[in-house]
């Protein structure tokens, strides 16, 4: 009886380490076609974003502590870990766990030791207390649902003069409903007002910081905890 009973049982193990191991195949295909879609996404956005520009309004030197707030996959994460150096560190914020493990993948793949990653939360980007040079949130503060929070954050978390860039998309001049806007874009006016309010002093504002084509303008605003 129990010869019998495994040799039902043997094959079917087969077929499930089959299917384990297919699976497993699947997985890591998507994954890599995946890597490789975002290296064409991000080259595409190298051509429009300025990121040389961008990282430049951050102020940072090797050996800074630098924070991409939102980072997604780590288009500007990846950027920064160079700017730093080995000595420097940048941490990625993202809600996303899915983002942020891509993200060490391409650090991993890349070499880049520098960079920590984070889970944040909509409120808390669980930042360390004064460890902070620079902090950039690109693309992002139109999706925060708690701004004040994380402008408070972000000012605990920054050296005395330390930067805090921001870029955003605009609202468009028509053709998108309120609530549309609303989802996806920010005022550069709104957001001077936020920093203000949370104590920072305005170093520079670029309303028309990018304008690609058939798209919305992006500004731009840098600030500092004085």
């Amino acid at each position: 009886m129990l010869k019998r009973i495994g040799n039902l049982i043997r094959p079917a193990l087969v077929l499930l380490a089959v299917f384990f191991v297919f699976g497993i195949a699947i997985v890591a295909y998507q994954s890599i076609r995946t890597l490789q879609q975002l290296d064409v996404v991000e080259a595409e956005r190298d051509q429009w974003q300025r990121p040389a520009d961008v990282i430049a309004a951050l102020n940072l030197k090797s050996g800074n502590v630098a924070v991409d707030l939102g980072s997604g996959a780590g288009y500007f994460a990846l950027k920064l870990s160079a700017v730093v150096g080995p000595t420097g560190r940048v941490t990625a914020v993202d809600l996303r766990r899915i983002s942020l493990l891509f993200l060490r993948v391409r650090a991993f793949l890349q070499g880049k030791r520098n960079i920590r990653i984070i889970v944040g939360e909509t409120d808390n980007p669980h930042l360390s207390t004064g460890d902070v040079d620079s902090v950039l949130i690109a693309n992002t503060y139109h999706e925060l649902t708690d701004p004040h929070a994380i402008l408070r954050h972000t000012w605990l978390a920054l050296r005395p003069k330390g930067r805090l860039v921001i870029v955003d998309r605009a609202p468009p001049a028509s053709g998108d409903s309120r609530e549309s806007v609303a989802h996806h874009y920010t005022t550069a006016d709104a957001v001077e007002a936020d920093l203000r309010k949370e104590r920072f002093s305005i170093i520079d504002r670029k309303n028309v910081f990018i304008h690609p084509p058939g798209d919305e303008v992006w500004w731009l605003i840098v600030a500092s905890k004085s």
